[in-house]
């Protein structure tokens, strides 16, 4: 995924830092996200969401707002509606390189500055909110005693998320007069609400109210057990896979499965967090899947190990042989179930410390074979070709791009 640094100017003037993540293939559509409040572009969900969505074919902007992140500025000074105002400038910059965009996602306020956002960007065809809340003031509650000081002094330091941020008398203000209600009775766009239902920062009330307020067509999924941050990687991997199918139907993509560009016959293996093994998976543009590694050995456990994956091919191959002889012959095989076991072991009669891989095959078939039946499944089980292709030599060509 090819990710370019830029700039440019927001509301007030003062320089935005972001990224531009784009498609390895063909640019299909373009997507703004704008991050949850006080965070920055790089949160581990945005990342996972842009990693993906690029996948698809699918270009993602995500900047920091004003103050926060890389962007200069001075956050104490900002408000929801400069929030706003920044992502206009985003979408303007956007659509000055001929991208403007077609599909907008919003996490926490930032998801209220894109439902407000929506109804004055032509072009956009869907809107995804994560954690967002309908009443923006909503997140006020989350100041504590800070907001009788910001009050008499004109701002405060409020604890958020373990960190100080100074909160501004003017973004109080400008918060307490927003509503989305007009925005959302305006909005054309399709718009898919997601929520985790034990969010303590915003409540699951509010999606309740976004989803009543906003035309059709309309869908809400909800994130189960995640929090306000999306944290886990499994929870921003499930609502960054949610949002990539959702968006294809509305953003009208081809119908073809991540990630574009990838070969017919090609499986491309990338890293997809540097802080584990985690690594996404692609065979061709119709299938993708996860590899890592377990807990003990530095992964996450969110996939099967790279061995897991050629066990796994060896008991395929097993099965789809079987079932290929089998019906070829009219044989009564009602099931068929292949276990396989890997293991490093020492080579035989090699009289060395040498060892070698080895795997355990058992099958087992469900259906009215007889022994002599039973004894020739055995014999084509040996016969598939991924069992060639491990009990011969291989050769492997390696090119440094």
């Amino acid at each position: 995924m090819p990710t370019e640094r830029l700039a440019f100017p927001g509301h007030s003037g003062h320089d935005l830092a972001a990224r531009l993540d784009l498609p390895d293939g063909p640019h299909l559509a373009t997507a703004l996200f704008a991050h949850c409040f006080t965070c920055s572009k790089d949160i581990p969900a945005a990342r996972r969401i842009a990693q993906r969505l690029a996948d698809q074919g699918i270009a993602v902007l995500r900047f920091d707002f004003t103050g926060l992140g890389h962007s200069l500025g001075e956050f104490a000074n900002t408000t929801f509606t400069s929030n706003v105002d920044d992502l206009k400038a985003a979408a303007d910059m956007l659509a000055s390189r001929g991208m403007a965009p077609s599909l907008l996602i919003g996490h926490s306020l930032g998801g209220a500055a894109v439902l407000k956002l929506t109804p004055e960007l032509e072009g956009v065809k869907a809107v995804v909110t994560l954690g967002a809340p309908f009443d923006p003031d909503h997140l006020t509650h989350n100041f504590g005693g800070a907001l009788d000081e910001i009050q008499k002094t004109g701002k405060a330091a409020v604890n958020l998320g373990g960190r100080p941020v100074t909160i501004g008398k003017a973004f109080v203000e400008d918060i307490s007069g927003a509503s989305l209600k007009p925005a959302l009775a305006a909005s054309k766009a399709a718009i898919l609400v997601m929520h985790a239902p034990l969010d303590s920062i915003v409540g699951i009330e509010n999606a309740t109210n976004i989803f009543v307020a906003v035309n059709h067509p309309k869908s809400f999924v909800t994130l189960d057990d995640a929090d306000h941050l999306i944290t886990d990687a499994d929870d921003a991997s499930y609502a960054a896979d949610v949002i990539v199918s959702w968006s294809a139907r509305y953003l009208k993509l081809p119908k073809a499965a991540p990630p574009i560009g990838t070969p017919e016959g090609i499986v491309r293996v990338r890293e997809a967090d540097a802080r584990g093994f985690l690594q996404d998976v692609y065979s061709g543009s119709n299938h993708h899947t996860v590899a890592d590694e377990p807990l003990a050995y530095g992964g996450t456990n969110r996939g099967m190990t790279p061995y897991g994956y050629m066990t796994t091919a060896l008991g395929a191959c097993t099965s789809m042989t079987i079932r290929m002889y089998a019906r070829y012959k009219g044989w009564p095989l009602d099931g068929i179930s292949v276990d396989v076991n890997h293991d490093k072991m020492h080579a035989q009669d090699s009289g060395t410390l040498d060892k070698v891989d080895g795997f355990k095959r058992v099958i087992t078939l469900k259906g009215k074979l007889d022994e002599s039946q039973r004894k020739r499944v055995l014999e084509i089980a040996d016969k598939c070709p991924v069992h060639k292709t491990i009990e011969h030599s291989s050769t492997i060509e390696t090119v440094l791009v």
